[in-house]
């Protein structure tokens, strides 16, 4: 008898393996299921946890599968939707059934392979396209990085012929003692304009200092070529070289793992890699700088010459930064520090 049954939703019920169908109900009785025909015809009869229903997708009609393989399908899926959350399966058995911890694991050893590829293959992978690039390819960023800055952002310099031979001549005895000699670096001065007092590297040598840096020191030109040392490190351990292909490296991973999720989701993910890789450029910062040490020291200057540098920041222009998560540099503070403590190590005993 079905007439102590409750009326799930109404539809087509076929039988296995057939395409001819009936007009059917499906009901639910003391944990059961039944499809009948609309004069109450028993036409399948099964435990409710042994039908299936295909997922709702739209307005699709929705489909139980029986356990002797016939099919109810119906367009009801409010009603079913309502049979599912609060009938025969409802709560947390229903939600658990359709729960599926295959893409939840997934997703996990999708985050795991990618903070393995960050933290191991690329750097690994840098170090081998440093190893391959041939000193051409060097060259020509260099050069063409120094034409735009020419036309854009620097002019030539104002200092005099003689005041540039006085620090070329400090510099060639600190890049004397560094990799490749002094013939491996060139010293460029320039007029910073907007850029102001800086000091910056390229990855074939080329090392261009500005005006405003030169006339921040005053006469301390062993400061000067501390900050010049500075940079000479920054080409020894070739770190814009080891930045760019960083840069693209966490770039391409982000992509390889995103996959195409839009324009604006990959800016986010994109920009998110470029923090993760702020910390690395704070750690080239600090590994120059204690290089600038090292040739000081060689070139017996002052080795903690360019922790002046960071007194003039700090006292002129008020840089009193320390360490933060969106700082490419460490903090002055910091830094000037770290010089003073590596020094200190260095000392003879």
């Amino acid at each position: 008898m079905v007439s102590d049954a409750d009326i799930i939703a109404r539809g087509e019920w076929y039988p296995p393996h057939s395409s001819g169908s009936v007009s059917a109900r499906l009901l639910s009785r003391r944990g059961r299921l039944l499809a009948v025909t609309e004069e109450d015809v028993a036409l399948s009869d099964s435990a409710v946890e042994e039908v299936s229903f295909t997922p709702r997708v739209g307005s699709i009609p929705r489909r139980a599968v029986f356990a002797d393989g016939s099919i109810f399908e119906s367009g009801e899926n409010d009603a079913i939707d309502a049979f599912l959350g609060g009938g025969g399966r409802s709560g947390w058995v229903h939600r658990l059934e359709e729960f599926h911890p295959r893409i939840f694991v997934f997703a996990v050893a999708v985050v795991l392979l990618a903070v393995a590829i960050y933290r191991y293959a690329l750097p690994a992978l840098v170090e081998v396209a440093i190893f391959v690039t041939p000193p051409v390819v060097s060259e020509a960023m260099s050069r063409g990085a120094l034409n735009t800055l020419d036309t854009t952002a620097l002019s030539p310099s104002q200092l005099t012929p003689s005041r540039q031979g006085e620090i070329v001549g400090r510099f060639n005895q600190v890049a004397g003692n560094a990799e490749g000699g002094a013939n491996r670096y060139v010293l460029n001065f320039r007029d910073g304009g907007l850029i102001g007092p800086n000091a910056f590297a390229l990855p074939d040598g080329n090392i261009v200092i500005t005006d405003e840096l030169v006339e921040l020191a005053g006469g301390d030109d062993e400061m000067i070529t501390g900050v010049l040392a500075h940079e000479v490190g920054h080409v020894e351990y070739k770190h814009s070289l080891r930045q760019l292909y960083r840069a693209a490296g966490v770039a391409g991973l982000v992509m390889l793992i995103a996959g195409d999720v839009g324009s604006g989701v990959e800016d986010i993910l994109t920009q998110g890699g470029g923090l993760l890789a702020l910390s690395y450029s704070r750690s080239a910062e600090a590994e120059a700088d204690r290089r600038s040490v090292e040739l000081m020291r060689k070139a017996g200057m002052d080795p903690v010459a360019i922790a002046r540098f960071f007194d003039l920041l700090e006292t002129k222009l008020g840089d009193h930064s320390r360490t933060s998560m969106l700082s490419t540099h460490p903090g002055t503070p910091e830094r000037k520090q770290a010089i003073l403590d590596y020094n200190e190590i260095l000392q003879p005993d």
